[in-house]
């Protein structure tokens, strides 16, 4: 039996194609965490907003934020001191980083009163865990894995998403955050690399921002 972490929520999160469901999945089973995993791609919007964002921006947002909340819903509401931990490969937040990039002023105010509704009833996190790639790296892994409605994704519009994420590290100071440097890294194949992710998670972290590297 693995020796557990000191979290009972962890949120992974990161860019797009910055390996946080992977991770997710892989503490999952090695702690018998409970997984939650985000159905982005149930989104029928999706293609077509890669094609074509301006059109596409606000229903993309509202589908993801309805479907999330739906989801988490779910499952934190069934949590309690005596369940299972849990990792999730989203936070809530989320919704309201890419939304504030994707949709022009006035759908953006719109948007983000129906987010306070619905973000009022969520518990936060133990520890958020932020994957931190290159956007070079993120293309990189885009292209590999193959998925035809991301091959459209703009390295711009990848820089913008990681400075929406650092700029809401920066204005967050109530929960832990763990940014771990993983450029070049394959965590999954290489066993070395995924328990050197495994000491820094294995670390007491107190509210605010923190920023390690993985060699």
């Amino acid at each position: 039996m693995a020796t557990p972490l000191p979290y009972n929520f962890i949120v992974v999160e990161g860019n797009i194609g910055a390996g946080k469901t992977t991770l997710c999945r892989m503490l999952s089973e090695h702690f018998d965490y409970r997984l939650i995993l985000e159905e982005f791609a149930d989104n029928p919007f999706l293609p077509h907003f890669y094609k074509n964002p301006e059109r596409y921006a606000f229903p993309v947002e509202l589908f993801f934020m309805t479907e999330r909340h739906k989801q988490l819903q779910a499952e934190l509401s069934q949590r309690n001191l005596f369940q299972q931990s849990i990792v999730a490969d989203y936070l809530f937040v989320k919704t309201l980083l890419f939304a504030r990039n994707n949709l022009v002023e006035e759908e953006y105010r719109l948007f983000q009163r129906l987010f306070n509704i619905l973000n009022a009833t969520f518990p936060k996190p133990d520890l958020l865990v932020y994957l931190h790639r290159s956007v070079d790296n993120l293309m990189e892994n885009i292209r590999k894995r193959g998925r035809s409605y991301e091959q459209e994704i703009a390295p711009e519009y990848l820089q913008q998403i990681q400075t929406a994420y650092f700029d809401f590290f920066k204005t967050n100071d109530n929960i832990p955050i763990l940014i771990i440097d993983i450029e070049q890294i394959d965590f999954l194949q290489n066993r070395q690399y995924y328990e050197k992710i495994l000491e820094v998670l294995r670390k007491p972290y107190h509210p605010g921002v923190h920023r390690v590297r993985v060699f």
